[in-house]
């Protein structure tokens, strides 16, 4: 007997490399396509990096333009169902996904927590908060997320009370991190002209929350130091040109390279001597996890979350308040104790939860438990 395959929504930003999108790509490339399917709906008109290969795996990715729009979720849920799960992972606009999906008459509708803090300093902002809050507990079948620090900011105290509240570990194939090519490294290290100094390095999007500008002024006192020291960024954003000026203002272009968004992270890791992570606020950290997979020692900010240190002796944690003098001391100090223990590595993303197959099976018994309470009602009715 044919057993059809579940049907799972997931509703983001935009499929493009960043720690969530990586997350559920990490998850979809490891089910069973004859159990699960996964189609994404996207709040970008225009190509994002996973697109591709979502498509090539049997998977759809329904562009909407309306952000804040539940008749376009509806409809979508209606035109390319049926579903069985909706899984949102949108912050406080959850609340409009669940909604819909619950009009749709999805039983498992699960909001998802993947970061600490978005912008509300305005009074319109935290009244959308709050009203954003009570849907999403209402509505949602599950709530999830990536840290419990993640889970109490979207769900609030009562939220992660809740028996739907369920921690789930952000997760990656990190076997793809514990080896390497050293011929790959080399390569890309003399490319870059790089030569044999040392690299400290940051992955993220060039945006506000990855501190980018704090980051410079910590090279600043690391090149005094010692001006063999050159620092990697790979991503891309918004802001980074800005950085980019910022960088050539200070004098520090020559020690800085710019390499975009690059496929290869792997060996980005391990070019890097000392991964440096300045956040101003984290959900999790996926890559984060990525260096200590890959042995990196890193220095990290006090906001990011305690789940993402998994007890290797890898992870150094510091204040933004601290002097930029400080985290130079800091990573001159790591750049020389690059050291790897495969089977310790190892050990401890099983130990702290952190493996694609548990994860999966989690996902299942959740998208699988056929919740009851859901409404097959008219959306016109309703708006």
């Amino acid at each position: 007997m044919n057993v059809k395959p579940l049907k799972v929504l997931h509703v983001v930003g935009a499929m493009n490399k960043a720690g969530t999108e990586t997350m559920l790509m990490n998850i979809y490339r490891n089910v069973d396509y004859n159990k699960m399917q996964f189609d994404f709906i996207s709040y970008s008109t225009q190509d994002a990096h996973y697109d591709e290969e979502i498509e090539k795996r049997g998977g759809r990715v329904i562009k909407l333009s309306k952000t804040n729009s539940i008749k376009e979720i509806y409809n979508a849920i209606k035109k390319y169902g049926p579903y069985d799960v909706v899984h949102a992972h949108t912050l406080f606009h959850c609340g409009v996904a669940t909604i819909a999906a619950y009009m749709a008459g999805i039983k498992v509708r699960i909001s998802h927590a993947h970061t600490t803090l978005d912008h509300g300093n305005n009074f319109s902002r935290k009244a959308y908060f709050k009203v954003m809050r009570l849907i999403i507990n209402h509505f949602s079948t599950d709530l999830l997320a990536c840290s419990h620090g993640a889970g109490s900011y979207l769900f609030g105290k009562k939220g992660v009370a809740k028996t739907k509240y369920t921690y789930f570990p952000n997760v990656i194939d990190y076997s793809t991190f514990l080896s390497h090519s050293h011929i790959e490294v080399k390569k890309f290290k003399v490319e870059q002209g790089l030569g044999k100094s040392i690299i400290i390095g940051h992955i993220g999007r060039f945006i506000e929350a990855k501190n980018h500008a704090y980051l410079l002024e910590i090279m600043k006192s690391v090149n005094k130091r010692n001006p063999n020291i050159n620092l990697l960024l790979v991503g891309d954003g918004d802001l980074r040109q800005q950085i980019e000026n910022k960088a050539k203002r200070e004098g520090l272009l020559e020690k800085i390279r710019f390499v975009g968004i690059r496929d290869d992270i792997p060996t980005m890791l391990h070019s890097m001597d000392v991964f440096v992570f300045p956040s101003i606020y984290e959900g999790l950290g996926l890559v984060l996890l990525e260096a200590q997979a890959s042995g990196v020692p890193s220095v990290v900010s006090e906001n990011i979350q305690p789940e993402a240190d998994l007890g290797l002796g890898l992870v150094s944690k510091l204040s933004l308040k601290e002097d930029p003098e400080v985290w130079a001391d800091k990573i001159i100090k790591l750049a020389t104790k690059k050291e790897r223990n495969i089977s310790k590595i190892k050990n401890g993303f099983e130990r702290s939860g952190y493996s694609l197959k548990r994860a999966i099976s989690t996902l299942t018994d959740i998208y699988d438990t056929n919740s009851g309470g859901a409404y097959e009602g008219n959306i016109d009715r309703l708006l």
